[in-house]
């Protein structure tokens, strides 16, 4: 199928997550790269860990990974990465001091409501938790800012639940955005099925506000295929170190790769475009000295 896109500048959020290891000043540090490499968004996650663990009594187990744990339990693992409402509050300022765009990803409605009181320009809706709809109730009618929402390891009947859910009151349309995604760490170029991208147009282009592509793959030439499907916004994990100690280091990019994804989206931009004439100017010069001209 066709789409006419509206090609606009690429929007690329470097996903910190937890990849910060827990360091405050290592946090810090990955928003500044982020920047510098050309990204205008970093996100961060948050979540009740407490609330977790009262559903989840599994996170009273050891890690399933040891060697990727910072606690003895996943439970401990996951405390010993979480900052507090009062640290994310210092990294948007940080944010907003050095010119980037802070947000983060909210795992329950404790934590949504938490950032909620932050006003960040958008709050992301991870994967995970797409199908908790007390959780997208405070999200819809507590919060202004976009709902982003990530639709990996979701059925397209529970997409169509979710996207109908904010159109209850008429607030898909201006405020919810989707990002095609397909969740694992790494992602093989097979499972990243770019395709749904055209399939999320198909049924939601004139519905939701805008379409995306979270990238959990290897290297960035499947983003920039993303974009020229349509994706406005490309996300990937980001880390300073892909041998760091950590789950999502391996599916992420390196200050350098997302130099790269940022240099290639813009000259790709740039490029989605039809010639202003029959010759260009750059043309002429090269139609003077190489073209035989036959009449």
């Amino acid at each position: 199928m066709k789409f006419n896109f509206d090609y606009k500048e690429p929007k690329v959020v470097a996903e910190i997550g937890c990849n910060h290891m827990g360091d405050f000043e290592i946090a810090k540090e990955l928003i500044k790269l982020a920047k510098d490499a050309g990204a205008g968004y970093v996100k961060f996650q948050k979540r009740d860990n407490d609330w977790w663990r009262s559903i989840k009594p599994e996170w009273d187990n050891p890690h399933p990974n040891p060697w990727n744990s910072y606690g003895d339990t996943y439970y401990e693992h996951r405390v010993a990465l979480e900052f507090t409402f009062e640290q994310h509050a210092e990294l948007k300022k940080y944010c907003e001091e050095i010119g980037i765009v802070y947000s983060t990803s909210v795992w329950d409605t404790n934590s949504a409501r938490g950032i909620i009181e932050l006003n960040p320009e958008f709050i992301k809706v991870p994967s995970a938790c797409n199908t908790n709809f007390e959780m997208l109730k405070v999200l819809r009618d507590e919060y202004k800012g976009q709902v982003q929402l990530s639709v990996g390891m979701t059925t397209r009947e529970e997409i169509e639940e979710i996207v109908k859910f904010f159109e209850e009151t008429n607030q898909a349309k201006d405020r919810l955005m989707i990002y095609s995604c397909t969740s694992g760490y790494p992602v093989p170029p097979e499972d990243v099925a770019l395709l749904e991208i055209n399939y999320l147009y198909e049924k939601y282009g004139d519905r939701v506000n805008e379409i995306g592509f979270s990238g959990h793959h290897l290297g960035i030439a499947l983003d920039v295929a993303a974009y020229t499907l349509g994706a406005r916004w490309i996300e990937r994990h980001f880390t300073k170190n892909r041998a760091w100690k950590g789950t999502d280091h391996a599916a992420s990019l390196e200050p350098q790769g997302l130099q790269k994804l940022c240099r290639d989206l813009n000259n790709v931009y740039k490029a989605l475009k039809y010639k202003e004439k029959d010759l260009l100017d750059i043309e002429e010069v090269q139609r003077k000295k190489l073209k035989a001209v036959i009449k």
